[in-house]
């Protein structure tokens, strides 16, 4: 994985085109590799009925977010990948659910909202978040970080998965605004056709000025699908869940000294959700788990003992992709290699909140042994 510092930059097509450029080679491969978009998005949208759908996407977020608009055409012209595959890529979620299904999706191309594990708490003692990153195993090698530093003098760190909008995964900015992200499977009834994409609600975060204005930019984003947002204020010393559904619902959790752990499924707010048989399990076998210090969540996230819904998984359809690990206390947020719970090594550790900025992580050749 790789690092890419950027801005400021003339517009946000220009921001785009450079991290298209820069990573031009992993979003190629990304597009090609990624069966979700080859068997399933790009047929799809061959037929008479995505149009109307794909027009709406398009048109309705180009028009609430339209800097990210320009940012996501940029990024295919950089990167030399058509304008319609980037277009499926960021909207796969709101797209795949319109799709008819047929028995002939080979079992690597499972849809389900089967990613991504957390942990959060906020104690006199220690506040932390604990984030497993999973994703389809075609994204295995196709991410990376971008540092952005944007005209109005607001900065942001964002994991990224190629060709995609910074970021369906984590990120933070020089207003000490912290993310991660968890999906969660509304009913097809749910769903809101042509609305906001999830993509660019969370590039949206990254400019969060404080919490209060990222939990406004959450409820008033009239997101097509759900997901679940776990909030770090690094400035107060609180972490927030936030459950979010069509037409503006949304349900807010403050983390406090019981442990907080959650998948993929709604906890607290009230949505026909399809039942997702690996979240129960996680959620099942996190509850047995100690996790009120650091390593204990580092084990939790690393935990393997379900061979057949892991919290830590390593495929054949989902594999953790890193483990994040945001201290509240050091205002550091680190991204782990490997499994967690063994001997470990950082990749990178980022200081938060360091002289108002968004501070240098350490190269990707240097590494620090983590001993909590």
């Amino acid at each position: 994985m790789d690092i890419f510092d950027v801005g400021p930059c003339k517009d946000s097509y220009q921001l785009g085109f450079l991290i298209g450029q820069r990573f031009s080679d992993l979003i190629r491969s990304r597009v090609v590799t990624d069966l979700i978009l080859q068997h399933q998005l790009l047929p799809f949208s061959r037929t008479p009925e995505a149009e109307p759908l794909i027009e709406s996407l398009c048109s309705n977020n180009k028009q609430r977010f339209p800097r990210y608009w320009d940012e996501l055409l940029g990024t295919a012209q950089g990167s030399r990948v058509s304008a319609l595959e980037l277009i499926l890529v960021n909207f796969r979620k709101e797209i795949l659910p319109f799709i008819p299904k047929t028995e002939e999706a080979p079992k690597q191309e499972d849809t389900a909202s089967e990613d991504c594990s957390d942990v959060l708490i906020v104690n006199d003692s220690t506040a932390f978040l604990g984030h497993n990153e999973d994703a389809n195993v075609a994204l295995v090698g196709h991410t990376y970080l971008v540092r952005v530093m944007l005209p109005t003098g607001l900065s942001f760190t964002a994991y990224t998965y190629a060709g995609e909008l910074p970021s369906c995964a984590f990120g933070f900015n020089s207003h000490g605004v912290a993310f991660t992200l968890n999906a969660v499977p509304p009913s097809n009834d749910e769903i809101l056709e042509g609305g906001i994409g999830r993509n660019f609600i969370s590039r949206d975060l990254l400019e969060a000025t404080n919490i209060s204005d990222a939990l406004n930019r959450l409820q008033s984003s009239n997101a097509s699908v759900g997901h679940s947002y776990n909030l770090v204020d690094m400035q107060g010393r609180k972490i927030f869940n936030v459950e979010t559904a069509s037409n503006n619902r949304f349900s807010i959790h403050e983390a406090g000294a019981r442990p907080f752990f959650h998948a993929n499924m709604y906890l607290h707010l009230k949505v026909q959700q399809v039942q997702n048989e690996s979240s129960i399990s996680r959620q099942r076998r996190a509850a047995l788990l100690p996790a009120e210090s650091k390593e204990n969540t580092l084990a939790l996230l690393g935990d393997c003992e379900d061979e057949e819904y892991p919290i830590y998984m390593t495929g054949p359809t989902l594999y953790t992709l890193c483990t994040v690990l945001i201290d509240l206390d050091d205002r550091t947020l680190t991204i782990i290699q490997g499994q967690p719970k063994k001997r470990r090594h950082s990749f990178f550790i980022f200081n938060i909140l360091s002289a108002g900025a968004t501070t240098n992580a350490l190269t990707r050749k240097h590494k620090v042994y983590l001993n909590y």
